[in-house]
């Protein structure tokens, strides 16, 4: 970067600023390369410098033994085809009291006051505490699910459509499963794993994982798949079983037993 931007020191390099004191999450290995630097403000008043380097790596692919597929949950982020549940906390849910009776108070304040901004910036506070908590979460889950699974079958959901359609705008924001699926995909990929995803009109809930038969209708309500061949599950592990299998079948990769 012709010396305009280094980052040594504890320190990062800017053009205008100079030297500007951070704090670095993790040690740069001296091969990397920096290539640009962005600089970002959160509404609560924080500094984030998100700084790409540029370096050469081979990651090798990966054989196949163990897979997994995951059915999203509005409640619980998902239900993986071995029967767990990521038990999804719901931050919003858990702080949205609060967060109401913080955001009433801003309502009611002047325009431009002092108050008025000094009550913005708790505002903003604490939708920052929620997003890290998300955050946090989504982490350590889509490191889990990639430490032990050499590819995770997903569907192609498009959530912004759902959460207008289905009217369930909050309940779809809070888990982020958009944000966790993003972070399933590079963890992966730096592991030389796979994220297979499936069309989202894979009838995977009315499918009978056993034998295969679709069902004509699924109510919401009914909870437990039970179909004539005498097969009975689960219905949220029986749509992430179907999601694994058709996502090894279309990615032709076989199902290691």
């Amino acid at each position: 970067m012709n010396g305009n931007i280094s980052l040594s020191d504890g320190c990062l390099k800017l053009p205008k600023l100079g030297k500007v004191k951070i704090i670095q999450h993790r040690l740069i290995p001296n091969d990397y390369v920096l290539k640009s630097v962005t600089v970002n403000r959160t509404p609560s008043g924080k500094y984030y410098a998100s700084i790409l380097f540029e370096y050469e790596n081979f990651v090798e692919p990966k054989m196949v033994n163990t897979t997994v597929g995951l059915d999203y949950s509005m409640s619980e982020l998902y239900i993986s085809s071995d029967g767990v549940s990521a038990e999804y906390p719901r931050y919003y849910r858990q702080s949205l009291d609060k967060l109401t009776k913080e955001q009433r108070k801003l309502s009611h304040m002047v325009k431009g006051s002092n108050n008025r901004n000094k009550q913005s910036l708790k505002v903003a506070r604490l939708h920052e505490h929620i997003a890290n908590q998300r955050s946090d979460f989504l982490h350590k889950q889509s490191r889990q699910i990639t430490n032990v699974y050499d590819a995770v079958c997903v569907e192609d959901l498009n959530m912004k459509g759902m959460s207008q359609a289905l009217n369930f705008g909050k309940s779809v924001s809070d888990n982020g499963w958009g944000m966790f699926v993003g972070m399933v995909s590079y963890k992966l990929s730096e592991k030389g794993k796979q994220l297979i995803k499936i069309g989202k009109w894979y009838p995977s809930s009315k499918t009978c994982s056993n034998c295969g038969t679709v069902k004509d209708e699924l109510p919401l309500s009914e909870r437990v798949y039970l179909c004539g061949c005498g097969f009975i599950c689960d219905r949220d592990v029986n749509a992430a079983i179907n999601i694994r299998n058709e996502g090894l079948r279309t990615a032709y990769i076989p199902i290691m037993v």
